[in-house]
């Protein structure tokens, strides 16, 4: 009884939060490469891309530490993506994935809610879910941001895949939320003998210079770009 009465004084003495959930990914546009740029690819690599993604604000935790007089919430090295602000702190959830961190609590604080990192200083929080916070003043932190997987995240690109004697292959492929869309993927060739200038869904590029290694040309237009 004695300890789980220093747990609550601890977490009572640095103040009440709420989360909030407000915030919104930027979205990006992508067209890359510039129209007019001579490049060179090795095989595998995109060769032209256009879409949209969406980037987040984040923090990245890079050795862990503890918050509260006993260790009340541990946070775990990794990434924790933003989900809602207010005027003095950004609150963050773990990062799905491999890259993610965690957060782990002492046996007797309560239920763990939220990541609170107030915006000017490098003070992090755990915050319960009863309002409770722990808090580390000087916590081994970066801010940074991180592509998202949003629903209108898309992007569309080719990939080179080599040549067979005077054709090359190529890779369309479409992804969504990062992942690859299977029944949008399509490969073809091209007769370089007929023409230097291919284009596939209104991407067109002059080819340059063509081998099994890599492939060197330049960018006429990207998807549904005008010229």
């Amino acid at each position: 009884m004695r300890f789980f009465i220093i747990a609550v004084f601890a977490m009572a003495t640095v103040g009440c939060a709420s989360p909030k959930y407000n915030y919104v990914p930027n979205m990006i546009d992508i067209s890359d490469p510039p129209v007019g740029q001579v490049n060179t690819a090795n095989v595998g690599e995109i060769l032209v891309r256009q879409g949209t993604y969406a980037e987040v604000e984040a923090i990245l935790v890079h050795e862990k530490f503890s918050g509260g007089l006993i260790g009340t919430y541990t946070f775990h090295p990794g990434y924790y993506i933003m989900v809602g602000q207010d005027d003095k702190a950004g609150y963050y959830e773990p990062e799905q994935g491999q890259e993610g961190g965690h957060v782990t609590k002492s046996a007797i604080t309560d239920p763990y809610q939220s990541m609170q990192v107030y915006h000017k200083k490098p003070k992090v929080c755990g915050v319960s879910t009863l309002g409770g916070k722990a808090c580390e003043g000087n916590a081994p932190i970066s801010r940074v941001k991180r592509p998202a997987l949003r629903a209108n995240s898309f992007q569309q690109a080719l990939i080179y895949s080599g040549t067979v004697g005077n054709k090359i292959s190529i890779g369309y492929r479409e992804f969504s939320n990062s992942m690859a869309r299977p029944a949008f993927n399509n490969n073809v060739e091209y007769d370089l003998s007929d023409s230097n200038i291919i284009g596939y869904k209104g991407a067109q590029m002059e080819i340059i210079e063509a081998t099994n290694q890599f492939l060197r040309y330049r960018v006429i237009r990207n998807f549904n770009q005008e010229q």
